[in-house]
């Protein structure tokens, strides 16, 4: 790696020495023609190139303009552009004239081409780099949550480096991990997701998601490809989405164009369980000192002996509230945006976060590197490079786990016993160096945990990116590109001696390497009026991707030689695991418009993919799709009509297409896997799949229509879609007989739809330039996502789950429906009893013995709904995010009710016997209303521990629905004359907080956003996963 980071600085070396040529600053100010008022944030560009700047919040500008360019162009959305020739003039004034009928914005879609909005014919949301920043997000996934309509963000809840999962229109495979293709600058990036091992009481580390590897700061653009007619020209790999992302390059810029800024953040409990602290340690109302549980007396000041044999006094502590005392998060950004020369940009920039989670000893630090250069040359400035080097390097320890992981702290602070205090182990170890704890098993003491049994794991990643553009003329372009993302990731893990169950320690080594590399080509011709009103459009390329990933990692075992951590000094040889894998796809693609006088465009795309994971007779699939659209408003002024005033646009589009999923590699032939038996023997074994050479790619059928109209002069806008896709061809592992040989057969069969709407508003509700500003955006969505087939003989499809729940694929039901048990009821309808519950001749509840369903993970709708309010050098905005609808299972809940913890199991103060309100079988076939009383803590345990390790899954099912405050923010921009001969050329302080305010929740102080593993399409349940946390961000910004 040291290699890797010598070349990075040679390229940024050379790339600094980009000369600077003779140039000329131009100076003015940019007002509304007819109100006068200044305009802040035009977009003033030196014409013929990409170099430019923009007006400050008093309308004026600064550019540096080389000699030999001529003329400055001034745009701004609402406006009519304005090209203004520079004459060696130092001084230009320009007034922009409105423009009420004009909406040519301009966005980026597949393949990195540029498209007039008005021109699409499906649905794409872009969000500007601002939007990513303003609350601090560490992961910059997680700051897409409420502000794309259709777009889901699942969320880990394992510490500062925790993963999130995005999902867009619904789940559409079975077995794929159902996330957007990642594209950055062109070049598809790994967004691996979460842990290796989601065992539902064992899960290994989740490792994060690549988006987070990303500095937010560095993002201009990212834009949100969500039909499948807009991802068609990804081919196999976008059969999810796409999202792409455009990162920052150099602008002219007044000053030097450096800007330097810190962020400081602090982190508390957002929720907390609701917890009982009434009654302490035992069993039954009686004090047990080797209890692990909170069934034992009331805690009234009582003397009592403990685990060590001391006597003292029950009294009851917050252990949570005392354990999670709060973290600190801090980031430091440099970064450098000009145009150096007349044909040269360049952007670079270093980032550094470093956060301290509120769970002792999880730490996250990461450091950023990025340079991107950008230069014309040759003959006209017919050339164009674009190169980018950034280097991410990543570093976590101590991840925190959730389940019932030994080392979890959140479960073990969670269920110990109210009486006991965790401050008084905070001293976690003895004279000789063994764990102290208040139980002799089974448990771990927290504290000792961050101290002795550590884990870290370091990134070194490398995004590469060059390409070379070349402008035929006027309407003609060719480019060839190559990009690369590769990684290095080193797990380690150390468990030093001192524990219960270990007396010299454990250790294991593990590393895995991830290269992906793209070479395309692409040529573009648009030319308009080629016959009459009629222009066209089009584009022909293609693409070479070739995969390769490696792991290695080692375990010691127990040590011999205490705390001396080697993969020698282990008791027995070293547990080795060793693999590697390849895939490689070959692609041709092209696309053709035609357009009417502006007004009228109609597209096709084609796409043919051959795959080296499917067999030659089945590797090469093709992927079609057309797209329609038709501005009715600009029809209408160019035959002569007259709009009515409140009606600034309008437009229709459809769009029909077909998409994929591909096949993980190594799924057509059965193969050995090397391993070692229980004496180290080596063994070779088949896995219990057998593969299927006839498989094909998944393949997704898309149909969209939508409706886009602006009103009142562009101030009120709305987006509305209502799409339909359904995934066939779903890669599924049908149930075999055993004797066979193989428990299941890799087959294609299935059908998965997901059908929705979604509607996008967006308002300037009130506008002033020099003055009080509001704009508001609302993002909803529905998507109803069900399973029209699986495969013959098969009405269900396992997504996930554990012991007697699971999360199913119901054919002809829900996407991911959870079932488990539910209570025995009367289920006679005649009978006056019908729908009670029915117990034992104990007085307790029985669990049914079948699986029903108790719900479903899928929400009913999502919404954002975003407000930003300026006056002057003032912004405040906020997000409100819900979730409506859904359910999910609560292990954390269902744990604490079992250990006594949880609030629901003292009712006004006490724990009196009770009698459930239910029906006793009467032997004859009839039922008699229960009268025996039971006490707190077997009614408890019947509903939690009776029936299989998580009881009566009925009990601690809840309705996911959420709504809350999810940021806000308070920004001040401080005014030019206050700066003075600083050399300042702009001061922001900003205030922002996450996770504000938790308007609606049922979970009883669990967040619904706490889901168990991101890396599994099943994630209807919840299992003593870490508290969400409340994040506040103070942050400072000097530009020079």
């Amino acid at each position: 790696m040291t290699k890797k980071v010598i070349r990075l600085l040679f390229v940024l070396c050379m790339v600094c020495t980009y000369g600077m040529n003779a140039q000329t600053t131009v100076k003015g100010v940019v007002v509304d023609s007819a109100t006068k008022v200044a305009l802040p944030g035009v977009s003033i560009v030196i014409k013929g190139t990409s170099n430019g700047t923009t007006t400050d919040f008093d309308g004026n500008y600064s550019i540096n303009v080389p000699n030999n360019e001529t003329a400055l162009e001034f745009s701004y959305i609402g406006f009519v552009s304005q090209v203004a020739q520079v004459n060696g003039r130092g001084t230009i004034n320009i007034s922009l004239i409105e423009d009420i009928s004009k909406l040519d914005e301009v966005v980026v879609t597949a393949l990195g081409i540029k498209r007039d909005r008005k021109s699409l014919g499906y649905s794409v949301q872009e969000l500007k780099g601002q939007s990513l920043t303003e609350a601090r997000e560490t992961n910059v996934a997680n700051a897409l949550s409420g502000k794309i309509s259709g777009l889901q963000v699942i969320k880990g809840s394992n510490g500062p480096a925790s993963s999130s999962k995005i999902v867009l229109r619904g789940n559409s495979s079975l077995t794929g991990d159902n996330q957007p293709l990642i594209v950055v600058d062109g070049v598809p990036m790994d967004n691996f997701t979460g842990a290796d091992n989601n065992d539902f009481f064992n899960p290994s580390q989740d490792l994060g998601n690549g988006l987070g590897d990303l500095n937010p700061d560095d993002i201009e653009t990212m834009t949100v490809l969500k039909g499948a007619s807009a991802a068609a020209l990804y081919g196999s790999r976008a059969g999810n989405g796409v999202i792409l992302i455009t990162t920052k390059t150099g602008k002219s810029r007044k000053g030097l164009g450096i800007t330097f800024s810190v962020t400081t953040g602090f982190e508390r409990l957002f929720l907390e369980p609701e917890t009982q602290r009434s009654f302490g340690q035992g069993s039954e109302g009686v004090f047990r000192n080797d209890s692990r549980t909170s069934w034992g007396p009331k805690i009234a000041g009582q003397e009592v002996v403990d685990f060590n044999g001391n006597t003292t006094r029950l009294s009851s502590h917050d252990n949570i509230g005392n354990f999670y005392t709060g973290g600190f998060n801090q980031t430091y950004s440099l970064s450098f945006q000009q145009q150096v020369s007349d044909a040269t940009s360049l952007y670079s920039s270093v980032n550094y976060l470093k956060d301290d989670s509120n769970i002792p000893g999880a730490t996250l630090q990461r450091l950023n590197l990025m340079t991107r250069a950008v230069s014309k040359f040759g003959e006209n400035k017919k050339w164009t490079s674009d190169v980018k080097v950034q280097y991410i390097n990543m570093e976590a320890g101590n991840r925190p786990l959730n389940g019932s992981n030994v080392n979890n702290a959140f479960g073990t602070i969670a269920q110990m016993p109210a009486s006991i205090d965790v401050n008084e182990y905070r001293d976690a170890s003895d004279e000789f160096g063994k764990m102290r704890w208040f139980v002799a098993e089974n448990s771990e003491n927290p504290y000792w945990s961050a101290k002795n049994r550590l884990s870290t794991d370091t990134r070194d990643r490398f995004l590469l990116n060059g390409s070379l553009k070349y402008q035929v003329n006027d309407w003609l372009s060719s480019e060839v590109k190559a990009g690369a993302d590769l990684y290095d990731t080193t797990n380690e893990a150390k468990l030093y001696s001192g524990s219960p169950g270990n007396n010299t320690g454990r250790y294991s080594f593990g590393k895995d390497s991830f290269i992906e590399t793209n070479y395309s080509f692409l040529l573009l011709a648009n030319k308009d009026d080629v016959v009459g009103k009629f222009g066209t459009a089009a584009t022909l390329g293609g693409n070479l991707m070739a995969r390769k990933s490696n792991y290695l990692n080692g375990s010691s075992g127990d040590l011999v030689v205490p705390n001396l951590f080697s993969l020698n000094n282990g008791v027995n040889s070293p547990s080795i695991g060793q693999g590697s894998s390849e895939r490689r796809t070959n692609s041709i693609y092209g696309t053709f418009q035609i357009n009417y006088d502006g007004y009228a465009f109609l597209d096709f795309t084609g796409r043919n993919d051959w795959s080296s994971t499917l067999s030659e007779e089945n590797r090469s699939f093709f992927y079609p799709s057309i797209s329609a659209s038709f501005v009715v408003t600009d029809m209408l002024t160019k035959q002569g009509a007259e709009l009515p005033a409140w009606l600034s646009f309008g437009k229709l589009r459809a769009s029909y297409a077909t998409v994929g999923n591909d096949l993980n590699p190594y799924q057509l032939y059965n193969y050995y896997s090397i391993g070692n038996d229980a004496n180290n023997n080596t063994t070779a074994g088949s896995n219990k799949t057998l593969f299927n050479p006839e498989v094909k790619s998944e393949l997704i059928k898309s149909k969209e229509l939508g409706l886009e109209v602006r009103f009142f002069q562009n101030r009120l806008g709305l987006d509305f879609a209502w799409y339909q896709s359904n995934a066939t061809n779903q890669l599924i592992d049908l149930p075999l007989d055993p004797l066979s040989g193989y428990n299941f057969k890799k087959v294609n069969a299935g059908d998965v739809q997901n059908k929705g709407v979604e509607l996008s508003i967006i308002g300037k509700v009130i506008h002033n330039p020099k003055g009080f500003n509001w704009e508001s955006s609302l993002n909803y969505s529905h998507n109803r996502n069900t399973i029209e087939s699986l495969a013959d003989d098969v009405t269900q499809f396992r997504l996930g789950g554990f012991d007697n729940l699971a999360v199913l694929a119901v054919e002809r039901g829900g996407y991911g429906e959870i079932w488990g048990t539910r209570y025995s009821r009367v289920e006679d309808k005649t009978s006056p009893n019908f729908g009670k519950i029915i117990v034992d001749g104990n007085g307790l509840p029985i669990a049914s013995s079948e699986k029903f369903k108790l719900g479903s993970q899928q929400p009913d709708a999502m919404l954002g709904f975003s407000n930003t309010f300026t006056y002057k050098n003032f912004s405040f905005g906020f997000l409100i995010d819900a979730r409506f609808g859904g359910e999910i299972f609560s292990g954390s809940n269902h744990a604490l009710q079992e250990s006594g913890n949880a609030a629901v199991t003292v009712v006004n103060g006490e724990r009196n016997d009770l009698i459930v309100d239910g029906v006793v079988s009467n032997g004859t076939g009839g039922f008699t209303a229960n009268t025996l009383p039971v006490s707190a803590q077997r009614y408890w345990e019947a509903i939690t521990a009776r029936t299989g390790n998580l009881g009566i899954n009925e009990a601690n099912i809840y309705d996911a629905t959420n709504i809350r405050l999810r940021n806000i923010n308070v920004n001040f921009a401080m005014p030019k004359d206050w700066l003075g001969a600083t050399g300042i050329q702009s001061a922001k302080i900003g205030l922002s907080a996450n996770n504000v305010w938790m308007i609606k929740n049922s979970l009883n102080g669990i967040d619904p956003e706490s889901v168990f593993a991101t890396g599994t399409n099943a994630t209807g349940f919840e299992y003593l996963s870490s508290p969400t946390t409340s994040s506040v961000f103070f942050n400072v910004s000097l530009s020079f």
